[in-house]
């Protein structure tokens, strides 16, 4: 799943709406709306995510905080280290062999360096 899917199925369980009855209501196929969530397809395009904010009245934050995980949802992630240095792509290029392998605690120890290099 992605983060975006997990939120959005979050969402679903809180007011109680099946994939179905979701997607009947936005006019999705059941199969698309399940793909979403389980990151079978990509992410979300911004018109769809202001519809799913407005299907479960989200304004403001919350709104913005599902775009936000909409946009750090992509299933299937390339990096291009073209011009980067050497120790960016052999990084990128374990991370892409072995992340799979990786503990939630090493995932969220890589995640929290990885945010402090926005700041």
């Amino acid at each position: 799943m992605t983060p975006f899917g997990v939120r959005l199925r979050e969402l679903r369980d809180q007011r109680g709406v099946s994939q179905t009855q979701m997607a009947a209501d936005l006019g999705l196929s059941a199969a698309y709306l399940s793909a979403l969530e389980h990151g079978r397809r990509p992410r979300p395009t911004p018109g769809l995510v202001r519809q799913i904010c407005a299907y479960f009245g989200l304004i403001w934050d919350d709104a913005d905080a599902l775009a936000a995980l909409a946009q750090r949802s992509r299933p299937k992630v390339t990096i291009d280290t073209g011009g980067l240095s050497p120790r960016a792509t052999e990084f990128a290029n374990l991370l892409a062999d072995r992340i799979g392998h990786l503990s939630e605690a090493a995932l969220d120890q890589l995640l929290e360096t990885v945010r402090k290099g926005d700041r």
